[in-house]
């Protein structure tokens, strides 16, 4: 605006510090995976998202520290489980298997999920390979391999955000 005038009386100011490589690799996001490399579902729970959010440091009011997600790739419907334990994540595991045949009449065929040691006890293994459920491990830390459940996860939290700032001032907190 100062070079063209379009302002009057407005002062040339010259940036004393330059942009850093640092703060320009710091708001950079990862470059996204090739496409061709990603499976979409071409039927409801060909393939399930799993991730499993926490540990909280404000527990739920049931005392839960965790937060279980279970997205169907297809329609992208999620379930969520609040979990007290990192070990409960078998056991919502077989509950959300049961709940998807007995409702849909469906199987459940591969369950993807970021390869975190709540899905690797040798009793999870046993129970998908007697179900012949596939498993796709992704490489820790790596959103782009499942975005799907990173994506949805980062909605989930900002809903809880909304709310919690809702609940606060339908209290008459300032905020």
């Amino acid at each position: 605006m100062k070079e063209q005038e379009l302002v009057k009386g407005l002062p040339s100011i010259s940036p004393s510090i330059g942009l850093c490589e640092k703060c320009i690799l710091g708001k950079m996001n990862r470059q996204k995976f090739e496409k061709d490399k990603a499976t979409r579902a071409s039927q409801f729970f060909q393939l399930v998202h799993s991730y499993l959010m926490g540990s909280f440091q404000t527990k739920s009011l049931g005392g839960a520290s965790y937060v279980l997600t279970f997205i169907d790739d297809f329609s992208r419907m999620t379930f969520g489980y609040l979990l007290e334990h990192k070990d409960q994540t078998f056991d919502r595991f077989k509950d959300f298997k049961v709940l998807v045949e007995n409702q849909t009449n469906l199987k459940i065929k591969m369950l993807r999920y970021d390869n975190g040691g709540e899905y690797n006890s040798n009793e999870f293994n046993a129970f998908c390979t007697k179900y012949g459920i596939k498993r796709q491990f992704m490489i820790p830390y790596t959103p782009q391999q499942n975005g799907v459940a990173k994506r949805k996860n980062r909605i989930i939290m900002k809903m809880a955000s909304i709310c919690w700032v809702i609940f606060l001032a339908s209290c008459g907190e300032k905020l």
